[in-house]
């Protein structure tokens, strides 16, 4: 099982899963048809499905041109609001495309229908991949649009968090640095987040993907996951784990990155009004 990560959009991820014995191949969120039959055509492997986590433009908009374009596709989701869908899938249930086994796990909170896909190849060597869309991130978790704390710390805890550590994390978007900047106010004394921080920050400098984490590793720096942990809680003021994850969210959602220091020469042609004619309504 081989995985391509593809980076579309500002920051999105789309993947190709490509079983590597009969050269078949599962997209996972095709957001960009035009990008994703370049590397179908350049891998030289034939789409037979798409997995959709959720219905955001983002994520699915792509659906119905390739069902148009590639005909007998595949499109599994558990939202009627995906397009093109043919096949509705529910929690636990197992799908197999060669030898690649897939779960689909339900985690509504970011959208009332996500679904996560767990992947694996049975006795393959290799770490099964979890393919999380915007519920779990490098760093962080999604936002509530659609459901409640309750919801995602169950995801989070229960659904994803039961799987083997040694699960590699290929999530939906590029949120890395940001994650981390918030992971690190959240625990100012961690060394692990600021040592991955370090890095994920390096990784942007370098235009290359933080995808994937391990499951392992998420428990280390992720603060959504760690909302047991006493430096957490003390950010939070909370102790419920629900309640820490709610305030933690909330905080999230109001953390704004440091803006940058303005020009010092800039500062001075606004003083001496050097912008004035550009700035003047017509």
């Amino acid at each position: 099982m081989k995985v391509k990560v593809i980076s579309v959009l500002e920051d999105n991820y789309m993947y190709l899963v490509i079983e590597e014995s009969t050269r078949d191949a599962i997209a996972v969120d095709a957001a960009v048809p035009k990008r994703l039959l370049e590397i179908i055509r350049k891998e030289e492997v034939v789409l037979r499905a798409i997995l959709t986590t959720h219905h955001h433009w983002d994520h699915a908009r792509g659906n119905e041109e390739l069902a148009r374009l590639c005909p007998g596709l595949r499109v599994y989701g558990a939202d009627e609001r995906i397009g093109a869908l043919t096949h509705k899938v529910t929690h636990e249930q197992e799908l197999t495309f060669g030898a690649i086994r897939v779960r689909c796990l339900f985690t509504p909170c970011h959208t009332s229908g996500h679904m996560c896909y767990f992947m694996w190849e049975d006795g393959s060597p290799d770490a099964p991949a979890l393919f999380s869309g915007d519920t779990l991130f490098v760093g962080g978790c999604g936002k509530f649009f659609e459901g409640t704390a309750e919801q995602m710390y169950t995801n989070l805890t229960q659904t994803l968090g039961a799987l083997p550590k040694e699960t590699k994390v290929f999530c939906g978007h590029e949120y890395t640095v940001r994650n981390l900047k918030f992971a690190l106010k959240v625990e100012p004394e961690n060394e692990i987040v600021k040592k991955k921080l370090a890095w994920a920050k390096q990784r942007d400098d370098e235009d290359l993907p933080t995808v994937p984490s391990t499951l392992q590793e998420e428990f280390l720096y992720n603060p959504f996951l760690r909302v047991t942990e006493e430096a957490v809680q003390k950010f939070t003021g909370k102790t419920d784990p629900v309640e820490v994850l709610r305030t933690l969210r909330t905080e999230k959602d109001n953390f704004k990155k440091p803006k940058e220091q303005p020009n010092p020469q800039a500062m001075l042609a606004f003083d001496w009004g050097l912008f004035s004619p550009f700035l003047e309504k017509k």
